[in-house]
């Protein structure tokens, strides 16, 4: 690997005899993990080894995972990198809390998150880039996270619309990518010497929005994936001279080095900060900083714009008619064995009926991916389950389950149809469950598994 010659003067110069030691690390291989997902039932009933556990994550574990396999397509696993991981730890989640991750894609955090949650609270992941902001709401998708926003807007239309709400946020900020070099070399060909500051700018930026939006006594987890002071401890240190804020000390694990004070005006704080370095610690660069806001209170809650009347009607969220009432409860009752959705916390967003209760912020004036869990669709006097739905029930929620071979599975995200020769069942909507995982709907019509697996998500193995 060749470095940029700015960056290899920039930390001979700041890293000193560390610094070949630095260098070698970044020639090393990259180091591949994933998590399983506790969302799900038997979580760790996989095909995947789980002897080489990430000692900082209770879910996390040292390995590769196939995006082809039927663990990952059904969100039992989701490949991070190790010190990506460590991010949502520190933020020490909490279920029932609020949560905002401002720049999330693709998810690896967000979907820590909402695990973390386990379906109580709230969480709103945002992305301004609309290709990203989709990936990241597939990502969301899979791993069967109901109480979820995803946003594709700027920080400061956020900051417009909902104020000193959230008890954490999360500004995982983009940045020069000197932590990534290893794993992903043509992040070398963006880099110059004055891009960390170029980058610290926007991330100032953004976490001038971000604190409009904490509310006071909350929280906010700073990390970046580069070694650049400009970004970490410079970064900081600007953020508790300008907010009232206070550094909370991180548990440090083997091979994780401290923030240094004489990056930042010799600020003895800066010890309370995370840095991951690839030639101490099993994983990429990274740096992470937890900062509690000290202010007691202030008006606080989300902004709600009035709609002016004299302007064309645009697509609201509104309440199900009375048509659309009785598809969903007919196709709940016949479906599942409880009541999944209390009416009152669902509307519709045009014909698409999403779980979105009354006390979620109102996002009708932003922009956005899933304004809430989508349950399904109104289609002619019918409903149609979303794919979602199915990665968020568990097999207690049913008695509609078909259970099909791996073959059949292989067979049905490839998007064609299954014939049921031998096995009997009424016609209907079914959960599909292969090897104890539910990966789909299908209406069964006369022996035959009509194929809903979405055509954007589709793949021969």
């Amino acid at each position: 690997m060749k470095f940029p010659v700015d960056f290899k003067e920039k930390y001979i110069n700041l890293l000193g005899d560390d610094a070949p030691a630095f260098f070698e690390g970044l020639q090393t291989e990259a180091i591949k993990a994933f998590r399983v997902n506790p969302l799900k039932e038997n979580y760790k009933n996989i095909e995947y080894p789980l002897d080489s556990p990430v000692p900082y994550v209770s879910t996390g574990y040292y390995g590769s995972v196939s995006g082809k396999s039927l663990e990952h397509q059904t969100g039992y696993v989701y490949s991070q990198e190790p010190s990506a991981m460590y991010v949502a730890e520190v933020g020490d989640i909490q279920p029932g809390e609020v949560i905002l991750d401002l720049c999330a894609a693709p998810g690896g955090k967000s979907t820590q998150i909402a695990t973390k949650l386990d379906n109580k609270g709230l969480l709103v992941t945002n992305e301004i880039n609309r290709k990203r902001a989709g990936i990241l709401a597939e990502n969301i998708e899979r791993i069967g996270v109901k109480n979820v926003v995803i946003l594709n807007e700027s920080p400061q239309k956020i900051a417009q619309k909902i104020t000193n709400y959230f008890d954490k946020i999360f500004v995982d900020a983009p940045c020069s990518g000197e932590g990534m070099f290893r794993k992903d070399p043509d992040a070398m060909k963006y880099w110059h010497k004055d891009y960390p500051a170029e980058c610290a700018t926007r991330q100032r930026e953004i976490l001038t929005e971000a604190m409009k939006m904490l509310k006071p006594g909350g929280e906010l987890i700073y990390s970046t994936c580069t070694f650049a002071p400009e970004e970490d401890e410079q970064i900081i240190e600007w953020l508790l001279k300008n907010y009232e804020l206070e550094l909370v000390p991180i548990k440090k694990y083997d091979g994780m080095d401290s923030g240094f004070p004489a990056f930042a005006d010799n600020n003895p704080e800066m010890e309370k900060t995370v840095r991951l370095f690839p030639h101490h610690f099993k994983g990429e660069g990274h740096f992470i900083a937890r900062l509690k806001d000290k202010r007691e209170s202030v008006n606080s809650g989300v902004k709600i714009e009035k709609r002016n009347r004299k302007k064309k009607e645009k697509l609201v969220f509104r309440n199900l008619n009375k048509e659309e009432t009785k598809l969903w409860t007919d196709f709940e009752n016949a479906t599942f064995s409880h009541q999944l959705f209390d009416i009152d916390d669902l509307s519709c967003w045009g014909d698409k009926l999403f779980y979105y209760p009354s006390s979620w912020p109102n996002i009708q004036n932003l922009k956005f991916i899933k304004p809430g869990f989508q349950v399904g669709v109104f289609k002619k006097r019918r409903f149609e389950p979303a794919y979602g739905l199915a990665l968020a029930i568990k097999s207690t929620d049913t008695q509609q389950i078909i259970d099909v071979t791996q073959d059949e599975w292989e067979n049905y995200v490839s998007g064609n149809i299954i014939s049921l020769t031998e096995r009997k069942s009424k016609n209907g909507w079914y959960a599909l469950r292969c090897n104890g995982h539910i990966f789909g709907f299908s209406k069964l019509v006369n022996g035959t598994l009509k194929n809903f697996f979405p055509k954007g998500l589709r793949f021969n193995r």
